[in-house]
C-alpha cells in the first residue's frame, strides 16, 4: 500500500453546494436501467457511480471498461484496485459488443485498467472489441479512453488503426503533481500519446482534475501544453476522494473559475471545452463528433 503525503494542514471542508448530485430521471434513462438490470450488463458509468449517468444515458451513452477491474498501476486519485490482473477474457470484446446492442447505445465510449503485465498492453482487446462493436452495432459512434502504453507506440498504434471517431487520453493534472498523483506515469509521455494520436488525423481528447493543489497559472499552462500538442477535445472538472486513502481535495473550484476556464480553452484554440465540477472525460461525449 503507498503512504501518501501530507498534503495540506487544512484539508478542504465540506461538499459545497454546487455538487450535489441529482438523482436520474427520464424514459430514456429508465429504459435502460432496466436493460441493465434484467441482462446484469456491466457499465462503468454504474460501478463507478458517474453524477451524470442519467444525462448520459438518457443521451444514449454509455462507457464500458475493459481488459478487468485490477489495475497494474497505483494512481492516488483512482478508486480502481491495484495488483496482479487476471488472465485477458478473449470472449470480452463479443460481451461488450452484446451489451452496446442490447442497450441500443448510439455513442459508446470504452476504456480500461492499465494492463503494463500484457507485452501488447492489452492492444488487441482493444481492437477487437471495436471491431465486434461495429460489426454488431454498425451504427454506433465509438470513443477510446486510452492508457500511455508504457510509451510502446506500436501498442498504441494497433488501436489506432482500427480508426475509433474519437481517441483520448487524460493527462489528468498538471505537471508537478503528475508524479504524486499519477505515479507510474509520465507528464510528457502522455503528451507524446496525445500528439501521436493528433498525428494519426483522430479527433483527440484530455481531461484535467482539479483541486488537487494546481495553481490557476499551472491549469492554463498544461492546457496549452495539450493544444501545442494536438488535442482538440478538453475536459476539466471537480476531483472527488474515492476513499480516505486517496488523495485528499484541497479544494473545491467554484463553478465561475470552471467558467474561467472554458472562456480560456477556447480561445487558445480547443474545439470543445467542457467545464465544470461535475463534470467527467465521457461528459456530452455524444456531442464531440465535430467535423473537421
Amino acid at each position: 500500500m503507498i503512504k501518501l503525503p501530507v498534503l495540506s494542514d487544512t484539508p478542504a471542508a465540506r461538499k459545497p453546494e454546487w455538487l450535489r448530485v441529482k438523482l436520474p430521471v427520464g424514459k430514456e434513462y429508465a429504459h435502460v436501467r432496466s436493460l441493465v438490470d434484467k441482462h446484469k450488463l456491466h457499465t462503468i458509468c454504474e460501478s463507478g457511480n458517474c453524477p451524470n449517468m442519467g444525462e448520459c444515458w438518457g443521451a444514449g451513452t454509455a462507457t464500458f471498461m475493459i481488459l478487468g477491474n485490477i489495475c497494474t498501476r497505483s494512481c492516488s486519485f483512482c478508486a480502481v484496485a491495484t495488483g496482479r490482473p487476471l488472465a485477458v477474457d478473449l470472449e470480452e470484446p463479443e460481451r461488450v459488443a452484446s451489451s452496446v446492442s442490447l442497450m441500443n447505445v448510439k455513442h459508446c465510449v470504452i476504456t480500461s485498467v492499465d494492463r503494463d503485465d500484457l507485452k501488447d498492453g492489452g492492444a488487441t482487446i482493444w481492437a477487437e472489441t471495436i471491431l465486434a462493436i461495429r460489426k454488431s452495432s454498425p451504427t454506433t459512434t465509438l470513443e477510446t479512453l486510452l492508457p500511455d502504453f508504457k510509451g510502446i507506440w506500436e501498442n498504441l498504434s494497433q488501436v489506432l488503426a482500427v480508426r475509433p471517431e474519437v481517441v483520448s487520453h487524460n493527462i489528468e493534472t498538471v505537471r508537478r503533481l503528475t508524479k504524486e498523483v499519477r505515479v507510474q506515469a509520465k507528464y510528457d509521455r502522455s503528451l507524446e500519446c496525445l500528439k501521436r494520436i493528433s498525428d494519426e488525423g483522430l479527433r483527440t481528447k484530455s481531461g484535467i482534475m482539479l483541486g488537487l493543489g494546481e495553481t490557476e497559472a499551472e491549469v492554463l499552462e498544461a492546457m496549452q501544453d495539450l493544444v501545442a500538442n494536438g488535442v482538440h477535445i478538453l475536459t476539466l472538472g471537480q476531483y472527488l476522494q474515492p476513499t480516505r486513502k486517496h488523495h485528499e481535495v484541497i479544494e473545491y473550484i467554484h463553478p465561475d473559475q470552471f467558467a474561467k476556464y472554458k472562456e480560456a480553452g477556447l480561445k487558445m484554440g480547443f474545439r470543445v471545452v467542457e467545464s465544470g465540477p461535475m463534470v467527467r472525460s465521457s461528459y456530452h461525449a455524444e456531442k464531440h463528433l465535430f467535423d473537421f
